[in-house]
């Protein structure tokens, strides 16, 4: 009788235990309950430990973010190219009540919902607009699958496309069409080279033709300046030995200058020449020599004229041979000339032909 209570008493406890255990529930941090007792929903319990009535039944519902992919489907486009296309969604439960009793299996509703949905939205579009427009297929998913699993509690994050992979013979035309892409823009890319580049040999031409014709000007201006300035100092030079010449003569009688005469056609005779000029009174002049020599001719007295009388006779020495610049005065006329002519030159020249002109000349 003794043993028979015993098991009694066993039996009552572990089923107080097992009682106690079926009410109590713990929802975890990231999850929602779904309570419902005797097939009665009673509410939602927030995370933590709750009590709940025996036979109730706990729905535990994951509130993070979902991540499920969506199976590659081929799908022809507007166009008429079968492409495979798949993708993946990004889903979160905001209502647990909607999401456990609106729709029997909200995952599998909603993967099915973006297959059918992706077909539909990738069948409207060109083969090209599908590979070039990804962000706006991935906007235009998730706008529509929002809108349509609002009502079961669930609420679509993102949507995006993982791969689009057309059929081989479109792959191959899409190769042909890209090479052909490619060698027209180097076809375009290699005369826009040539062009620019005969371009810019011209420019250089044109360059140093016009730095050539500015040195060959220049260096005329300058040659011409010098020969000027030669002359004039030639000139002046001549006109100078000439008045010494008068000043010296003024004093020397006709004996004096026949024998400067004579001396003059010894140095003649004392040339190379195989040929002689004699002048045509060299006869007078040898025969007034000699008269000089024999006695037979007097010799005649000058007079020497002073340097006011020769001026009477010549000319004023300054009028005679002008204003004679220094070596400074022709160094500073040369320096103002190569001025005037670089800025007469740099209205000419561009900015550009400007600097590149500076820089040869610092070279």
């Amino acid at each position: 009788m003794s043993a028979a209570v015993i098991g009694i008493v066993i039996f009552i406890a572990l089923l107080l235990i097992w009682f106690g255990a079926s009410m109590i529930r713990i929802i975890k941090p990231y999850e929602r309950g779904i309570y419902i007792f005797l097939g009665s929903f009673k509410g939602i319990l927030q995370p933590g430990l709750r009590v709940v009535m025996p036979f109730s039944q706990v729905v535990r519902m994951d509130m993070r973010t979902q991540t499920w992919d969506v199976p590659k489907q081929e799908v022809i486009t507007r166009d008429n190219s079968p492409t495979a296309v798949d993708a993946v969604i990004y889903i979160r439960v905001v209502d647990p009540k909607k999401a456990f009793f609106e729709v029997q299996d909200y995952k599998l509703a909603t993967i099915n919902l973006a297959r059918t949905t992706l077909r539909s939205v990738i069948g409207n579009m060109n083969l090209d607009e599908i590979l070039y427009n990804r962000e706006s297929i991935n906007m235009r998913l998730r706008d529509i699958l929002d809108e349509a699993t609002d009502k079961w509690g669930v609420k679509v994050e993102a949507v995006e496309i993982k791969e689009v992979d057309p059929a081989a013979r479109v792959k191959q035309a899409m190769e042909t069409q890209t090479a052909a892409e490619r060698e027209r823009r180097a076809a375009i890319l290699k005369a826009d080279g040539i062009k620019r580049s005969q371009i810019l040999e011209a420019e250089g031409k044109k360059r140093a033709r016009i730095l050539e014709a500015e040195g060959k000007r220049q260096a005329q201006i300058l040659e011409a300046q010098g020969y000027r300035l030669a002359t004039i100092l030639k000139a002046q030079g001549e006109a100078q030995r000439y008045r010494i010449i008068s000043l010296g003569s003024a004093t020397l009688g006709s004996r004096a200058l026949s024998v400067l005469s004579l001396d003059t056609l010894a140095k003649v005779a004392d040339g190379k020449a195989t040929k002689i000029i004699f002048p045509f009174e060299i006869t007078k002049l040898i025969e007034s020599t000699a008269k000089y020599l024999a006695g037979q001719e007097t010799e005649e007295k000058v007079t020497p004229l002073k340097y006011e009388e020769i001026e009477k006779v010549v000319g004023s020495a300054k009028e005679i041979l002008g204003p004679i610049p220094s070596y400074e005065e022709i160094e500073k006329e040369i320096e103002a000339q190569k001025k005037k002519e670089e800025s007469e030159r740099k209205i000419d020249l561009s900015p550009e032909e400007e600097k590149q002109l500076f820089e040869e000349k610092e070279t």
